[in-house]
């Protein structure tokens, strides 16, 4: 597909504004002055997906566990937050802008939206579907509740959270470039891909998109790498 993108813009088939050449793509981040500007725009969107995903990450798993194994606490807040799940992600953009204005914290904030949920709903899912007879070993073995949970619930709720971590990485990342490119001020991926697009530069705006995927499929691979070192059982026993 390469090689015929390449003949078709060498020999005219393809032309106009949207036709460039793949070798221009590639070497756009090296040596344009506006292609360059894609690597600070990496650095800062995977900064904010750092800090959103922490944050997103912990607050999932808090109130994800917290649902799961309390029964009044997960009908006191699982139906609303089922319910605000079922919002489009990025409609939550114009009520972030109202509250937060236009700046750094929207993004963060967004960010730490996308990791939420699927974080919550796996860990909440993982959290129910511990086995019955795991709870009967706790009792019979008169073990304490944090024990229980650290040595027998938390391992066996682990396969659901790996996949919701995984989901969560991936949404916080196209929630990041996402709100980058929809607030479109500041520095990052998103807002790289709004600016080649304003001066309607499509080398740019393809070396966006390529870094988009590229980072996608390298969190997913991260994660991972990053279960299986740590907890190399759950690959084994999949």
């Amino acid at each position: 597909m390469i090689l015929l993108w390449i003949a078709a813009v060498a020999s005219g088939i393809w032309s106009g504004p949207l036709a460039v050449s793949p070798v221009d793509v590639v070497l756009a981040p090296f040596l344009d002055p506006n292609g360059r500007q894609v690597w600070e725009a990496l650095v800062q969107s995977l900064a904010r997906v750092a800090t959103g995903g922490v944050l997103g990450g912990l607050l999932g798993l808090t109130v994800g566990a917290a649902c799961g194994l309390s029964r009044s606490t997960g009908r006191a807040l699982s139906p609303s937050l089922h319910a605000a799940r079922q919002v489009a992600l990025f409609a939550w953009i114009p009520l972030l802008t109202a509250w937060f204005g236009n700046g750094e914290t929207t993004k963060i904030a967004f960010t730490t939206l996308s990791c939420f949920f699927p974080i919550f709903l796996a860990t909440e899912r993982g959290m129910h579907d511990v086995l019955p007879r795991l709870a009967e070993v706790g009792h019979a073995l008169a073990l304490r509740r944090r024990t229980r949970l650290l040595k027998l619930v938390l391992p066996s709720a682990l396969p659901s959270i790996r996949i919701g971590v995984e989901v969560a990485l991936i949404s916080a990342w196209i929630g990041t470039a996402g709100a980058e490119y929809a607030i479109g001020n500041g520095r990052g991926v998103g807002s790289f891909l709004a600016s080649a697009r304003d001066q309607f530069r499509m080398d740019l705006v393809a070396v966006g998109v390529i870094v988009l995927a590229g980072v996608g499929v390298s969190l997913h691979a991260l994660s991972r790498v990053a279960f299986n070192r740590m907890f190399p059982w759950l690959e084994a026993s999949r």
